[in-house]
């Protein structure tokens, strides 16, 4: 009686934690619902509120990506090679190249509709939610989000917009950087934001 009363308890909390998990899809959902309540919110509005936009806009999207991840997939085989510290650096460095790239690409939604197209699991592990946002002019922009299951909930860890991997991208970048300089060359660029120099680097 005993063992059934226990197996009973944890077969309970099994399929409870079970519902309890968002699924990708709807990770996705309620995080691009509440960035556009936050563009559509009158107090978050002109230029004067700019700071205080992309802070409330940061602190949303950082609930379901993970930069450290991003991060250390786009620095690839060099990732491995860096102390603690730089680590740290770098994950810093990333996500304000990544605001500042593309920050004024969110701010400049208007009413764009966002269709929810497909969602793939794989082994409970991996997921791919693919979104497609229609223009005003009827233009449709992919957006795929690819993400993994840290054991809690699910996390972005890539993005493809129209065909293209950001990671992927940013990683062809980095290490081109890194392998004619450095990677101390690529930290600089990085600090000193010339982005100009990084596309061109492609």
């Amino acid at each position: 009686m005993k063992k059934l009363a226990i197996f009973l308890i944890i077969t309970f909390f099994t399929v409870s934690f079970a519902f309890a998990v968002v699924s990708p899809k709807e990770q996705i959902k309620k995080t691009v619902d509440n960035v556009i309540s936050i563009l559509k919110d009158p107090k978050y509005k002109g230029q004067k509120k700019a700071q205080q936009r992309r802070a409330a806009l940061r602190a949303e999207i950082s609930k379901v990506f993970d930069f450290e991840e991003m991060a250390k997939r786009s620095l690839g085989v060099y990732w491995k090679d860096r102390t603690p510290q730089e680590r740290k650096e770098f994950v810093e460095l990333y996500k304000d190249l990544l605001e500042r790239s593309y920050s004024g690409k969110i701010e400049s939604y208007t009413d764009e509709e966002v269709i929810y197209t497909d969602e793939k699991i794989e082994n409970g592990k991996f997921a791919e939610v693919k979104t497609k946002i229609i223009t005003k002019e009827r233009k449709e922009i992919p957006i795929n989000y690819r993400l993994y299951f840290n054991g809690n909930e699910w996390k972005v860890y890539d993005v493809v917009i129209e065909g293209v991997s950001l990671v992927s991208n940013y990683r062809s970048q980095f290490n081109k950087i890194i392998r004619t300089y450095s990677y101390q060359e690529l930290v600089k660029r990085m600090k000193t934001k010339q982005l100009e120099e990084l596309m061109r680097e492609k």
